[in-house]
């Protein structure tokens, strides 16, 4: 980005509620932890914000201390409503928005946005929304996520909000296409923004040698008493994931032979290990693992920050993203920014993300996704080419969070900066 001049500051007035409660948005609260983040590190003159918070749960933002905060506004906690916050939020988030901008100018903004990464954006906002969709899946699993009358209004009226949004940002041409698709998102407000992986994932690894990797890696297996090959699998038992089709394909390779040429000791069928699981989910994995006789076959380990997190991605044999629904595409990055290569399905943003740094399948497939993991578990050859494709790729792309910050900056300003009358 170094040569191009910067966006002007403006007021941006941001939900922020899912950095206080990230199991429930994962994808959201790291995305505003990145991009709040890159904003913290290099502030803009002019620029200032206006958080809206839960009023129950404590406030993160509080960390991004050289941002120029000028309010936090505290709502309700709708999040107990369930699919009742997809109606209520947007009258809810235009009321708590309601004068956030006043007076922007006098401390040098040059104009005023609403940011909508969370939830529906606010009804009838007197200010230019820019809305960034993280999730698709409401629409492209409408069985799924809106099975109630109450959450297939919700989700109605957050399309139509979306679509009337003065620019959508969205990480990959796919993602794009879906929107148009989906919600019928006017190509001109569409921008398409590429993420990057979380900074553990690239930076942290990067200063460590080969063998200092292989010691981190040591220790955190033995923290959880993990030994030998695995999978690892981010595990959370959601409609978005297509995890009973990785369960069947598991179980397919239980009744195949052992590959010849697999080496003595490494567990047949596939061992996963699976991070992060809530106990409801772990329960869930457990039972149906069990119903397919694939039990012993999962290992599990709660949620582990990010540091200890990338040295386990690393040290796997492959990330398995098996999913009916991705329009992010993270966990993709971070894999291939620890230069571990990927199983996936071919949906959303994953096969922009993976490119050949993994093998991709088509979803709800069990046959064609048990080969996948057969070859990324059992044929060194192919293996040995997406690492090394993974790890050219971690080491040559240089684009970070500081470029997301810039790029989102000048859609605001395309958006929000106020012209001479």
């Amino acid at each position: 980005m170094t040569g191009l001049v910067r966006p002007p500051g403006l007021r941006v007035v941001l939900d922020v509620r899912p950095l206080q409660d990230p199991a429930r948005a994962p994808a959201t609260a790291r995305y505003l932890d990145g991009l709040l983040g890159a904003f913290d590190a290099d502030p803009v003159p002019g620029e200032s914000f206006a958080f809206l918070l839960q009023s129950d749960l404590d406030d993160p933002t509080t960390g991004f201390s050289r941002l120029d905060v000028v309010g936090r506004r505290l709502l309700p906690p709708t999040r107990l409503l369930r699919s009742g916050a997809l109606t209520i939020d947007p009258f809810l988030l235009r009321g708590a928005s309601l004068g956030a901008a006043w007076r922007a100018d006098r401390s040098g903004a040059a104009g005023a946005v609403y940011h909508a990464v969370a939830g529906a954006p606010p009804l009838l906002s007197r200010l230019p929304i820019v809305v960034t969709l993280l999730d698709l899946a409401p629409w492209e699993l409408p069985d799924a996520f809106q099975r109630s009358p109450a959450s297939r209004f919700g989700q109605r009226l957050r399309a139509r909000l979306v679509r009337d949004a003065a620019a959508v940002i969205v990480g990959t041409e796919a993602v794009a296409i879906a929107a148009r698709r989906l919600l019928h998102v006017r190509p001109h407000r569409i921008r398409v923004v590429p993420l990057v992986a979380h900074p553990a994932f690239a930076g942290s690894l990067a200063a460590l040698s080969e063998v200092g990797l292989a010691a981190a890696a040591d220790d955190e297996r033995a923290r959880l008493g993990l030994t030998g090959r695995y999978f690892l699998y981010f595990g959370r038992f959601d409609a978005r994931h297509d995890v009973a089709t990785l369960l069947r394909a598991l179980s397919s390779l239980a009744e195949r032979p052992r590959p010849r040429g697999l080496p003595a000791g490494t567990a047949w069928p596939p061992r996963v290990l699976i991070v992060g699981a809530s106990p409801g989910d772990r329960g869930a994995l457990a039972r149906a693992a069990a119903r397919l006789g694939v039990g012993d076959s999962l290992v599990y380990a709660p949620a582990i920050p990010p540091e200890r997190l990338a040295v386990l991605v690393r040290a796997s044999r492959a990330v398995l993203l098996p999913a009916l629904s991705d329009a992010s595409g993270l966990p993709a990055l971070d894999s291939i920014a620890a230069g571990t290569p990927v199983v996936a399905t071919t949906v959303g943003a994953l096969p922009e993300v993976v490119g050949a740094a993994g093998i991709l399948v088509e979803p709800r497939d069990p046959a064609r996704l048990a080969e996948a993991l057969r070859t990324a578990w059992a044929d060194e050859p192919v293996h040995g080419r997406l690492v090394t494709e993974a790890r050219d790729r971690a080491t040559t792309e240089q684009r970070s969070w500081a470029d997301v910050a810039t790029e989102t900056r000048r859609v605001y300003a395309e958006v929000g900066v106020r012209r001479p009358a």
